[in-house]
């Protein structure tokens, strides 16, 4: 089933099922947020191309990040794979949504990489799961574009700024809740040209392992987004640029790059 974030006509962010053959597709409109409600479908539905799509989850808690979970990305930049996973923390004002350009600022020396990535949206009050429960814990799946200001994120130390600026965290187009997570194609295209071209079978950690490590120390709460890293081939965007990622059994998650106004 893909959960929709959306506007229509003006409206208020609402939710909804999304149905319907590629081409044709309908949002069946639901009541209230279904990370907290039961799906109470209204009978309204909204044809998808004249609805705005937004990002399908604001983390009320926050995003968590894993660096260096595909060997050959780690290796790209000159770094080893850590002994134990590396997490790191985004705030929620970092996620912006499908098609929401993102911007360049100017202390990120005039580019910003894209990261294509698999990311999991926790469903409920969780802590100490372990590996074998997590499928119980996670609400769905999304995109997700972990931007990065790479010129920062060394001399930053802290990638506080580096990957949690405004709108560096674009997420949707939806929520996927039944995905076959173990070995999915993710793509991201730069200007309609591949750049990354991996398989979630290629990480380094499993997803069921990083959830398990994280919530040995940290309680995740329903909305909780966690960002699974990147395959290979990151690089830069410029603005003008315009950087699709898409995820095998999910969708395509676009967002253009703009300079910052002056």
């Amino acid at each position: 089933m893909r959960i929709a974030r959306f506007s229509a006509g003006g409206s208020d962010p609402r939710y909804g099922v999304v149905e319907g053959p590629e081409g044709e597709e309908e949002i069946l409109v639901v009541t209230g947020d279904p990370l907290y409600s039961p799906l109470n479908p209204t009978g309204q539905r909204v044809p998808l191309a004249d609805a705005r799509l937004l990002a399908p989850v604001i983390p009320r808690s926050k995003v968590l990040g894993i660096g260096r979970n595909y060997a050959e990305h780690a290796a790209e930049l000159g770094n080893e794979v850590p002994e134990e996973p590396l997490v790191f923390t985004v705030p929620n004002t970092s996620v912006s949504g499908p098609g929401d350009p993102v911007t360049v600022p100017d202390w990120a020396g005039g580019e910003l990489h894209y990261e294509g990535e698999l990311a999991l949206v926790i469903g409920r009050i969780c802590k100490d799961v372990p590996e074998s429960r997590v499928d119980d814990v996670i609400y769905g799946w999304t995109i997700a574009d972990d931007v990065t200001a790479r010129a920062l994120q060394g001399p930053d130390k802290q990638w506080w700024r580096a990957k949690g600026a405004d709108g560096f965290t674009p997420l949707g187009p939806w929520i996927e809740t039944e995905l076959d997570y173990a070995d999915v194609r993710i793509t991201t295209r730069l200007d309609g040209e591949v750049v990354q071209d991996g398989r979630t079978s290629q990480m380094v950690r499993s997803i069921p392992s990083l959830v398990a490590h994280v919530t040995r120390a940290m309680t995740l709460l329903p909305g909780d987004v966690i960002l699974t890293g990147t395959p290979a081939g990151v690089g830069p965007a410029r603005p003008g640029q315009r950087v699709d990622v898409e995820i095998e059994g999910i969708g395509v998650l676009s967002n253009p790059f703009v300079a910052a106004e002056r």
